[in-house]
């Protein structure tokens, strides 16, 4: 079987599953030569060739036992209507939403149908797998995707959180529309190929607690019941990042199949809030693979004995940096087998 769908489906996996957000990405020589051939990055999303194999490519160097797509959330708004660059050294540039005219002019009816290559992309790493890895989709969280928005790009995101507390309207009929085109994307890389998926909310902790049903957890429960009507037996993972003390509450509000958290939160602690349906992902904070050996070995151990092995996926609290050695990601994984055993 496979451990990380042994987890997230309540079974006892033959060891403790591990795979790293942005698993691949510039921290790999292979993946930056990769990244110049295609030209862009947006490029490089779009060519099902191309995506998959930088997706397969750290499953040919580490002992993990997932893939995820290689693709980015804000393929959504784009598909939707809304212009978006990736600037180097800045980041994602996307034209924004200010108003009900701006949320009418978005296409959510064929958003998803033109989105066809990350769906070819999805059906190549399928059929290249080792059948002991899973493979996972993905999606953004309606929060963050509206910020991203609403902002145009990186930002504090206070204007969002100024629309979302003032209650406008368009604001919720935005949330409505990221909310149907993710269902639908999601559905449809299931359909062809995914096992699992995940649920990035990464700015779900910048939400005051006033504001946090409305805007991160309903919107949250929406995806995550629009993907179980139709695919009732592929497990979600909901990454809220940021909620702290508030995951079990958001664990119990959206029923994920697993709760990613950041670093900082007791693995213990939240599984013991969790109970047994539903397993924990995380937490090791990614700057401790630039540490210095004693350190770096100390922060995984310490990991690995707050987490419940058998509901327990291996990750970071957010993504892998960019300067991280692949030597230092080799060793993480043997620590891990190690310390289980396998």
């Amino acid at each position: 079987m496979k451990p990380l769908l042994d987890v997230l489906q309540g079974k006892s996996p033959s060891r403790r599953p591990v795979w790293l957000m942005r698993q691949a990405g510039r921290y790999l020589p292979e993946y930056r030569e990769v990244r110049r051939k295609a030209g862009s990055f947006l490029d490089l999303c779009y060519s099902p060739s191309l995506a998959a194999e930088v997706t397969l490519q750290p499953l040919r160097r580490f002992d993990l036992d997932a893939a995820i797509l290689f693709s980015d959330i804000l393929v959504v708004p784009q598909a939707m209507g809304l212009m978006l660059d990736f600037v180097e050294n800045e980041g994602p540039k996307l034209e924004t939403v200010n108003d009900s005219s701006g949320v009418k002019r978005l296409d959510a009816a064929n958003a998803a149908t033109s989105l066809g290559k990350v769906y070819e992309t999805v059906s190549l790493v399928r059929q290249q797998l080792d059948w002991r890895v899973g493979l996972i989709g993905f999606c953004g969280g309606a929060w963050t995707v509206a910020s991203y928005m609403i902002e145009g790009g990186s930002s504090d995101r206070k204007r969002a959180l100024a629309v979302a507390a003032r209650g406008e309207v368009w604001f919720g009929d935005l949330m409505e529309k990221v909310i149907e085109v993710s269902v639908e994307y999601l559905c449809r890389q299931v359909e062809a190929g995914a096992e699992a998926l995940q649920i990035f909310d990464s700015w779900a902790g910048d939400v005051p607690a006033v504001l946090r049903e409305a805007v991160v957890l309903a919107p949250s429960r929406k995806i995550i019941d629009g993907v179980r009507a139709r695919h009732h037996d592929v497990p979600v993972i909901l990454f809220a990042r940021g909620l702290g003390r508030g995951h079990a509450d958001a664990a119990r509000y959206c029923a994920p199949n697993a709760m990613g958290v950041e670093q900082g939160v007791s693995l213990s602690e939240l599984s013991v809030q969790l109970g047994e349906g539903v397993a924990v992902q995380g937490n090791l904070e990614p700057e401790k693979l630039l540490s210095g050996e004693k350190e770096f070995c100390g922060a995984v151990q310490a990991v690995l004995e707050d987490a419940p092995k058998g509901r327990h996926i291996f990750n970071l609290g957010h993504g892998i940096l960019p300067s991280v050695a692949p030597e230092r990601v080799t060793e993480l994984v043997r620590l891990i087998r190690e310390h289980d055993g396998v």
